[in-house]
């Protein structure tokens, strides 16, 4: 029925093929083309930090308060969190494809800040790290000592001083991950006998480890008000 019809009106069907055409050749014009097209949300991604820390306690004082203020922000599509067992958190945020990620960081980041006052205080002095990058890892790079000399700590913390920052600064790169037996650090074992003795907690231990280990302005000589003919301004360097 509807070839007979278009058979019997030639002029029409040629009027509808020259309609057809130009419309094709203004859509060859104007359509955007690109090589690598937007095809995948753009994420935000939250991290943070709970140490000692069990999986349900990140959830419940961490995952919660944050959860509950980027929910909602413009533009997004849904998120999804994780929490471990070791105190990590992190928060992933998709957002409508050609959504701008540097805006997307910018809103997400203020919902946080407003969440922050109501974290524990491990978690602020950890920092709550807010970034705009694929959630996709593009490639994975491993280190090794052929002749093992330097072992897994030396390396990671070799990786962390000389590469971490240069692979960041390179065109195109969201973050860079150093996985590995983790870095140089101090653990401390306590005695519960001893501990109960002295009528002491770990937060006891954990306040006195901290005043000792803290980086203070030890002061200047000479600064104003200074007697007449005071010439130089000297700042004191103090060992500890």
């Amino acid at each position: 029925m509807i070839s007979q019809f278009f058979i019997e009106r030639p002029v029409l069907s040629n009027v509808i093929a020259l309609v057809m055409m130009f419309l094709g050749a203004i859509a060859l014009v104007i359509l955007p083309v690109s090589q690598f097209p937007a095809i995948t949300p753009p994420t935000v991604v939250v991290t943070a930090y709970y140490p000692g820390a069990s999986a349900q306690t990140v959830i419940d004082k961490v995952a919660l308060p944050i959860e509950l203020q980027v929910n909602g922000v413009a533009g997004m599509l849904y998120m999804q969190s994780s929490s471990t067992d070791n105190g990590s958190y992190t928060l992933t945020v998709s957002f409508k494809i050609g959504t701008d990620s540097d805006t997307a960081q910018v809103l997400v980041q203020n919902r946080v800040n407003a969440a922050i006052a109501q974290l524990p205080s491990a978690v602020q002095t950890q920092g709550v790290v807010v970034e705009a990058k694929s959630t996709d890892i593009l490639q994975l790079i491993a280190l090794e000592s052929e002749s093992g000399k330097y072992d897994g700590l030396f390396l990671n913390n070799f990786a962390t001083l000389h590469l971490q920052n240069e692979l960041t600064r390179i065109d195109g790169v969201g973050g860079v991950t150093v996985f590995g037996v983790g870095q140089y650090s101090m653990r401390v074992w306590l005695n519960p006998q001893q501990m109960q003795a002295r009528s002491l907690e770990p937060t006891n231990v954990v306040s006195a480890l901290s005043s000792q280990n803290t980086e203070v302005t030890a002061g200047q000589v000479g600064s104003p008000p200074a007697p007449g003919g005071q010439s130089y301004q000297l700042t004191v360097n103090a060992n500890g």
